[in-house]
């Protein structure tokens, strides 16, 4: 299968006339890494892969060193890691597009190894590969974004350029409309220009778009995807984003997945993860004839709830995501379900007889790493599967259910990841201890920016300079 793929893909290569492709991979934010390479660079990689510095790997949000890497074990105990050393990227032929607004070049997602072609610890597409080879069933996802679209009001300058864990200030916008007004037409006029353009992209690269409105703030748009198999949905997002960020900057707008950008009338972002499970031959298996769900699926459900605690990390891995959970939002503030509720952090939709049963997870911000996201809930859902657990009754009051809290804090959630068991068991030791420190490194110049200053419940200067341009 892999060899047929190479060669149909080398036909293409020729046929589209490429004169580069972007050998890209996700670090460990979710954020899409790539290098440029030529056609026949690009051809040898097919078969023997490319070579790239392992240091995306190890810098936090702001490209801040967290790990001592030239030092024995690169700082981390590994001796693998010493020295900051080349990986090998290995393209996946499946997932190659060519890129509609640039011309005549491509892109292809790469899979990290070590050189003695050892998987390398940290790829997070590889997590969630080992996550969905344990599972006998399919893991069905569909995504459901919301971001920002804004226009850029100036040009680059020196004040936008930081410093390797230092970023510059953030590049100032101005909203499209004025927000506000739910599902306005008006308002979602006033950006269809970039829109269509945005959507005939998307339909280029294969991307299954379903739709697009005008959702709360001041030019938030929501984006729903086709439910897909997890990997490919995973896929799917991280270049869903990239490509949303490039084609908006092409034309001179600015397009976010900040959660709550430090903006005047700019209300949060969430990410809504759809979730189920089918069997080989596609039946879902959270249906029920004559239940809100099966028994499979109330023991997934009750997983989620089980572990949404240090599960929540990574749903909302920044600072900034945390502002989202607030009691009478459209976002949770506890580990609760309910039937077609918006308040509850799971929220059921189908029903009886209805194949399109499925969970919707609240939880998580449109910043979170898609591949960490979707493993961290097939492992807690599978969890619950395995130990038939029970959701108990469902949260016809959410916000005063009697369940435990989410973490209100980026701090809090990494305790509770430090703590859990499961993910340790699921991901390894070593891949959460890499991973606490990479986000606590974020997390600590954080803390040091707001010592000796006033905060609110308000977006800081600090948060929309961190992470306004990086997602």
């Amino acid at each position: 299968m892999q060899r047929a793929g190479i060669a149909e893909l080398k036909k293409r290569v020729r046929k589209e006339k490429l004169s580069l492709v972007r050998l890209a991979w996700a670090d460990p934010h979710g954020a899409s890494r790539a290098k440029a390479v030529s056609i026949p660079v690009f051809l040898d990689a097919l078969a023997n892969g490319y070579n790239i510095n392992v240091a995306t790997t190890t810098l936090d949000s702001a490209g801040g060193r967290v790990f001592q890497s030239f030092t024995r074990g690169g700082g981390m105990g590994l001796a693998e890691m010493t020295g900051s050393p080349n990986l090998v990227i290995v393209p996946d032929p499946s997932t190659f597009r060519v890129l509609p607004w640039a011309p005549r070049v491509g892109w292809i997602l790469c899979d990290e190894y070590f050189r003695d072609g050892t998987p390398f610890h940290f790829s997070p597409r590889r997590l969630l590969r080992k996550q969905l080879a344990k599972c006998k069933h399919d893991f069905i996802v569909g995504l459901e974004v919301e971001w920002y679209l804004a226009r850029v009001v100036e040009e680059v300058s020196e004040q936008n350029v930081g410093a390797p864990g230092s970023r510059g200030r953030a590049l100032r916008t101005a909203p499209f409309e004025p927000g506000y007004s739910y599902h306005s037409e008006t308002g979602m006029d006033l950006m269809q220009p970039v829109l269509s353009e945005l959507a005939t992209a998307y339909g280029k690269l294969g991307l299954p778009l379903r739709s697009v409105e005008n959702e709360w703030g001041p030019g938030q748009v929501e984006c729903t995807f086709a439910a897909q198999s997890a990997l490919d949905a995973a896929d799917t997002m991280l270049l869903f984003r990239t490509a949303t960020r490039q084609v908006c900057r092409r034309l001179g707008c600015f397009a976010t997945f900040m959660a709550r950008p430090a903006l005047k009338g700019y209300y949060a972002s969430g990410w809504h993860l759809h979730q189920s499970l089918s069997d080989r031959n596609g039946k879902n298996l959270f249906s029920s004839n004559d239940d809100l769900l099966s028994p499979l699926g109330k023991s997934f459900l009750a997983g989620l709830l089980a572990h949404a605690a240090p599960a929540t990390v990574f749903a909302t891995p920044t600072v900034n995501g945390y502002r989202r959970f607030r009691p009478n939002s459209l976002a949770p503030d506890r580990a609760c379900w309910g039937y077609d509720h918006r308040g509850a952090m799971v929220r059921v939709l189908g029903g009886p007889g209805d194949p399109a049963t499925r969970l919707e997870n609240r939880v998580g911000e449109p910043a979170a790493n898609p591949y960490l996201y979707i493993a961290s809930q097939l492992a807690a859902g599978m969890d619950g599967v395995a130990r038939k657990l029970d959701p108990g009754p469902r949260d016809d009051e959410p916000y005063a259910a009697e369940r435990p809290m989410l973490p209100k804090s980026l701090g809090e959630a990494l305790d509770a990841l430090e703590r859990d068991a499961l993910f340790r068991r699921e991901f390894g030791d070593v891949f959460i201890e890499y991973y606490l420190r990479l986000k606590r490194s974020e997390l600590g110049r954080y803390d040091k920016w707001t010592e000796g200053r006033e905060t609110s419940d308000e977006p800081t200067e600090w948060e929309q300079n961190e992470y306004f341009d990086f997602f």
